[in-house]
């Protein structure tokens, strides 16, 4: 969770422009950053995506951590939607030619959001990279009036706490050499 003290522009469009700087595949930057940062617009952010979880539970689908996530994207003094501008909604069907260009650019766009919270880590902001926003993706398409594909969101802050580093698996249950080391 963090503080309730809020980020300075400056300090965001540091954040920001280290997004911009991430590599991208043909240089197409496919990326637009959309910012929610007042308390108005978060409590509406928060509500968009609450509908949309209950929606998803009204149809017997499953939420995980959405809920979670909602709260924090409340409490959080800023929330960055991050949106394919050339992107096709997921719950829309693809070509086999969109599904290979939107990995390219969601490979690209990943780069630029794990940019973005190396930066804040440097700057001491903490970061929270949200995926959970499929749970309410129409919802919050809709609410943003955003065209394109949005791929997730970054909530960011000054941290309230420090939780411990999350566990990670071994080298040798993800790694497989082909050939010798």
């Amino acid at each position: 969770m963090f503080t309730d003290q809020p980020l300075p522009e400056e300090v965001l469009r540091d954040i920001l422009t280290a997004a911009t700087l991430a590599p991208s595949g043909k240089n197409g930057q496919p990326w637009r950053f959309v910012i929610v940062s007042d308390e108005k617009h978060r409590v509406e952010m928060a509500g968009a995506m609450r509908k949309g979880i209950a929606e998803r539970k009204a149809d017997g689908l499953m939420t995980g951590s959405a809920e979670h996530t909602a709260e924090v994207m409340e409490q959080a003094p800023v929330t960055i939607f991050v949106f394919n501008p050339g992107g096709i909604s997921p719950l829309v069907h693809h070509s086999i030619e969109q599904t290979v260009m939107e990995t390219v650019d969601t490979q690209s766009i990943g780069a630029a959001i794990e940019n973005m919270i190396l930066a804040a880590q440097d700057l001491g902001v903490g970061s929270l990279w949200i995926c959970d926003i499929f749970s309410a993706y129409r919802q919050l398409c809709t609410w943003l009036g955003e065209q394109g594909q949005l791929v997730a969101a970054v909530a960011l802050g000054y941290p309230a706490e420090q939780p411990p580093a999350r566990p990670r698996l071994p080298l040798a249950d993800v790694v497989r050499w082909v050939g010798e080391p």
